[in-house]
């Protein structure tokens, strides 16, 4: 990445609804930095942090012609047109001037690979994403769900709707072992608060190396299978890629430590949902707290829905009435490094999307 002249304008649009007073940090990044906010040209949001918009949202012919414009006059974006891959295909195809867009997304990647860019337009256009913004929120939906089923929360509310007084001993998370399946920001989060459970705390990634001292051991995937039957409890944090998908699958679940408790937070084709239902029907796994699905929104005749002993989240976990402020933070700190010709944070992988 080449140096930014300080004697040109460097023009940064802002297509994705956000606060107006986050805007004032771009702008005064640098003298030199042209910020184009217009929110009369957003979609209204349905909630803080909302990327997308409402559903059905259109523009005049004249706010039409006006975002075109917009997009077509920025060197860089500040989040994706409409949150959509076709959105991001289209901003980069009709602006040969482009050349940086900040997804607001963690799984920006899985956006950039729906696009379906060529070689030349990803050469072209350096794609960054939102990773590392939402670390705290999942990290602390994991604890949630290993705290759930460690705590038996499902009977806990069934003697309640019973009206039914009992009195039992209930499992600690102290002492016991936690697996981590990918050790980026979330995963290396996890062990962290784990270990102030007092958990012993296993990783696996694709180096099988890592310098946390939060992690006790690490491996390889190649020995998956060995660590799954060491666990009391199971979190996802992979991303979706070639080497992860199906990576938990029926012969995974067969060498779990039986009555486990799973967690996934990262993305839903890891699990194969069909082993998972099985692996739960047969209480081979004690619970599992699942925030992503293979399929989004997770379909009416998925199995997963009836299971007492899932907690359902709709993918929801991750957001935060903070978000913005901290993609707003990632952006400030990218927008510099640009400026000095640095490598940018977050930058999305065109090989792997992520």
């Amino acid at each position: 990445m080449t140096t930014h002249s300080p004697s040109r304008t460097l023009t940064v649009a802002v297509v994705t609804p956000i606060d107006a007073e986050l805007v004032e940090p771009i702008r005064a990044v640098a003298d030199g930095v042209e910020v184009l906010y217009e929110p009369d040209l957003l979609p209204p949001i349905r909630y803080p942090g909302d990327h997308q918009g409402v559903e059905g949202f259109s523009r005049d012919p004249d706010s039409e012609r006006r975002w075109q414009e917009l997009l077509a006059s920025a060197e860089v974006l500040f989040g994706i047109p409409g949150d959509s891959p076709s959105g991001l295909a289209a901003a980069v195809r009709s602006n040969p001037r482009l050349r940086w867009v900040q997804g607001t997304a963690a799984g920006t990647g899985e956006q950039v690979k729906a696009a379906a860019l060529s070689e030349e337009e990803l050469e072209r256009v350096v794609i960054t994403s939102a990773s590392g913004v939402h670390v705290g929120p999942l990290a602390e939906f994991c604890l949630l769900g290993l705290l759930h089923f460690t705590k038996d929360v499902p009977r806990l509310r069934a003697d309640q709707h019973a009206r039914h007084w009992d009195h039992y001993p209930v499992a600690e998370l102290r002492g016991s072992t936690l697996l981590v399946l990918g050790l980026g920001a979330i995963g290396t989060e996890v062990a962290r608060l784990a270990k102030a459970f007092g958990m012993h705390t296993i990783g696996v990634n694709r180096r099988g190396v890592s310098d946390s001292p939060y992690v006790d051991e690490v491996y390889s995937p190649e020995r998956l299978h060995d660590v799954l039957a060491r666990a009391q409890a199971v979190v996802v944090t992979l991303p979706m890629t070639e080497e992860t998908e199906g990576m938990l699958d029926a012969d995974a679940f067969a060498a779990v430590r039986p009555g486990a408790i799973l967690v996934d937070a990262g993305r839903g084709g890891v699990i194969d949902e069909s082993a998972l239902a099985q692996a739960l029907r047969e209480q081979r796994l004690k619970g599992a707290a699942l925030e992503v699905f293979a399929t989004e929104p997770l379909p009416t005749d998925s199995p997963l829905w009836d299971l007492p002993n899932v907690l359902i989240s709709p993918h929801t976990a991750a957001l935060s009435t903070h978000e913005n402020e901290r993609i707003d933070e990632l952006f400030t700190e990218n927008l510099r490094r640009y400026l000095r010709g640095e490598e940018l944070l977050s930058r999305v992988d065109t090989k792997l999307f992520y």
